[in-house]
């Protein structure tokens, strides 16, 4: 195991009925703005719970942050936040919103353009911020990062800043949710888990057996939420899932990858994808190219997760990588670039920007332009 250093500041509020609790979680003094998506939170109760739990405060509301937040959009806000002279912020929304307001948290506190904060990669002078999830999914709620679009360039990166105060999670309030919606967020659940999972062997038995319970949770509530998503118990353990993924707990001490990541969001840049179906198209192929490297891993998730037991060890991998594709299909995920008309173009584009940045991603630091593209190209 690695040297690590691990802190997770974030409060976690769970339960129903716990937006209520708002009042009492926010400094009473606070010059308080409010962030939303697109206007679900109206029709679902949320907007309303809000509303109630902090009757008799003033508040900003900036309503619009798109699915991929843009620089384009988030400069508005920030624009608004200097301007009322912001010192509290609340996002309402999933992970998107969360996103989006970390760097208005971060753009309120910064003299120059938002955007040169993205390119730098991190700004932890910012406002404090909390957050009302709506949408479980990226795990945003619990952690530092953030993923900001330039719609102009058609660029997406990464940008870690400060952790949020609190995060409200009530399962009750994704009842509503779309069934697509609910699909990518445990495709992205899931392949979060795996990028801190699936790298090589023996590094820590606690990371295991902790990624490993994720990964058999949200492969077991998946088809049982299909047929019942407004059953409590199931969309609790699927909240807590995505939050537990990608707030540190799988990580400490642990190699990583991230390189399905960076690929699903140059497709997302390109092609405005769904980012968990970019991480279904991606991931298993994957697994394909670099069975050799992960064959260790994949062995054991097999066996682990999967419960493959018989056959060579070739024959395991394949049918491995086998599920996991038809676990996304289950989830009524596409897991192919053809099946979204996306062709040799793009894959050549994807592998000149990696080359351009000198891209160095994966465990092994080897998942450069020409092996995304050789990666893209088994996604056909």
């Amino acid at each position: 195991m690695k040297n690590f250093v691990f802190q997770n500041p974030t409060r976690l509020v769970f339960g129903r009925g716990q937006i209520a609790k708002l009042a009492s979680l926010i400094p009473s003094d606070a010059r308080l703005m409010i962030t939303f998506g697109g206007g679900s939170v109206k029709k679902n109760g949320v907007y309303e719970q809000v509303v109630e739990a902090l009757k008799g405060r003033e508040w900003e509301e900036f309503w619009g942050i798109e699915p991929n937040p843009s620089i384009e959009t988030l400069k508005k806000a920030i624009a608004i936040g200097k301007e009322k002279k912001i010192d509290f912020l609340l996002a309402v929304g999933g992970g998107s919103t969360i996103d989006g307001t970390k760097l208005i948290a971060a753009g309120i506190k910064y003299d120059g353009d938002a955007w040169e904060l993205v390119k730098r990669g991190a700004y932890k002078d910012t406002v404090p911020l909390a957050t009302v999830l709506t949408l479980p999914a990226t795990g945003s709620e619990m952690n530092s990062g953030a993923v900001i679009s330039r719609y102009e360039t058609r660029e997406k990166y990464a940008f870690y800043s400060r952790y949020p105060v609190f995060s409200i999670l009530d399962p009750e309030v994704t009842y509503s949710l779309p069934e697509h919606q609910v699909a990518c967020g445990l495709a992205d659940t899931f392949v979060h888990v795996m990028e801190q999972y699936m790298t090589t062997t023996s590094q820590s038995r606690v990371m295991d057996r902790w990624a490993e319970g994720l990964l058999s949770t949200v492969m077991e509530i998946a088809p049982l939420i299909k047929q019942d998503k407004c059953n409590y118990d199931l969309m609790a353990d699927f909240m807590l899932s995505a939050t537990m993924g990608l707030n540190g707990y799988v990580a400490m001490g642990v190699t990583e990858d991230w390189a399905t990541h960076m690929i699903g969001h140059e497709l997302t840049a390109l092609h405005r994808i769904t980012h968990g179906e970019t991480l279904a198209i991606v991931f298993p192929g994957m697994l394909r190219v670099l069975r050799e490297q992960k064959k260790g891993k994949i062995l054991q998730y097999a066996h682990r997760v999967l419960g493959i037991n018989e056959g060579s060890e070739n024959e395991v991998i394949d049918e491995a990588i086998r599920r996991t594709e038809d676990f996304f299909r289950s989830l009524g995920l596409t897991t192919r670039l053809s099946e979204n008309n996306i062709g040799e173009d793009t894959i050549c584009e994807i592998e000149r920007r990696f080359t351009e940045r000198g891209a160095a991603y994966g465990e092994a630091g080897n998942v450069d332009g020409k092996l995304a593209a050789k990666i893209l190209r088994s996604c056909m």
